[in-house]
């Protein structure tokens, strides 16, 4: 799906004649919000810039105000740190391009993020919502009063937004659960059913790069997912990925074998589920061997389950180790009492 782009398919609807009035700049600033968008979103994001500007916002935007001679990251912190709030215009696009360099080299503006809210305005229905974005409200550009409740934000002093879903970088068990980007095989147009996909092992994927921090260890788990030399059935590959899973699992990232051309990815911790094996068996080197095995054979299935937030069986009564979830332990468990150990 295209970006929404154009006049005719993205209107902005007028802003209300009692509009509220922006917070004064404070010192150290020079800019109410700075705007990051795609080129593909132009027309879109400079439609909304002028309605901004001319309820009296001062607006930061790449277009205009980067200074020339200076790298696009050093202008972004920049920019950043002089706005007091940044929102960020997502369309497919968008995540594709602009937010993968903000990802990329989030320690370089990390502290001044930290203090900035920041606002997701939801271009078009479908958007994959960045893991780092996932728990703050977003505003969608469809809703008929969207502008008058982006100008509300906006015009609402930093400090009483304090403890409101859109300040960034809550703990890591806010994004514990969440489905990354899947992996697209680089031969996917070409790929008989029953091979397996290659995928690029050159450098850790854009949606992986804040997570995994040893890109020697996604190197590995994803040449293990690979075979030129085999051509696996359904449970090889399966197997193959609990393999991958046994070295991501510590990054806290598990894959899925969605077809033998995509690969799931989430985010989540299975510290809990670890130490549950080991209290459930006495035997501290059988509760390890037990867990990488639980690894081999099921973390692909629950990978794909929890990317597609549906599993084959009813919630469980009991309490797992995921919130608002089924966890590692509480799936195997399920997985046992209807199959066995492969």
């Amino acid at each position: 799906m295209e970006p929404i782009n154009s006049p005719e398919t993205a209107d902005i609807q007028p802003l209300s004649p009692s509009a509220p009035v922006p917070p004064a700049l404070r010192d150290g600033e020079s800019y109410h919000v700075f705007i990051s968008y795609s080129s593909t979103d132009y027309q879109w994001t400079h439609c909304l810039i002028d309605q901004l500007e001319a309820c009296g916002l001062q607006v930061c935007y790449h277009d205009r105000d980067f200074l020339p001679g200076r790298t696009v990251l050093e202008n972004m912190s920049d920019c950043i740190q002089e706005s007091q709030k940044v929102l960020l215009v997502l369309s497919p696009e968008f995540v594709r391009s602009r937010w993968c360099l903000l990802e990329a080299n989030m320690s370089l503006f990390r502290d001044c993020l930290e203090r900035k809210p920041i606002v997701p305005v939801l271009l078009e229905p479908g958007v994959s919502v960045p893991l780092h974005l996932c728990h703050l409200t977003y505003l969608e550009a469809s809703d008929p009063d969207f502008k008058n409740k982006l100008l509300k934000v906006l015009c609402t002093p930093n400090q009483q937004l304090q403890g409101s879903t859109v300040l960034p970088f809550h703990p890591p068990s806010i994004y514990n659960g969440k489905a990354l980007q899947p992996l697209d095989a680089v031969n996917e147009d070409s790929l008989s059913k029953w091979d397996c996909g290659q995928f690029s092992d050159m450098e850790v994927p854009d949606q992986l790069r804040l997570i995994i921090e040893d890109q020697e260890k996604y190197r590995t788990a994803i040449c293990l997912w690979m075979n030129d030399d085999e051509k696996y059935i359904v449970r090889e590959m399966k197997k193959a990925i609990g393999q991958a899973n046994i070295i991501l699992s510590e990054e806290k990232v598990l894959m899925g074998r969605r077809s033998n051309s995509k690969i799931s990815l989430v985010y989540v911790s299975l510290e809990r589920c670890k130490h549950e094996f080991s209290e459930t068996f006495s035997d501290q080197v059988c509760a390890e061997d037990l867990f990488l095995r639980a690894l081999l054979y099921f973390s692909s299935g629950y990978a794909c389950c929890l990317a597609q937030r549906h599993f084959p069986f009813p919630q469980p009564s009991s309490t797992g180790h995921l919130e608002g979830g089924v966890c590692f332990c509480q799936y195997v468990s399920q997985q046992l009492s209807v199959d066995q150990w492969e």
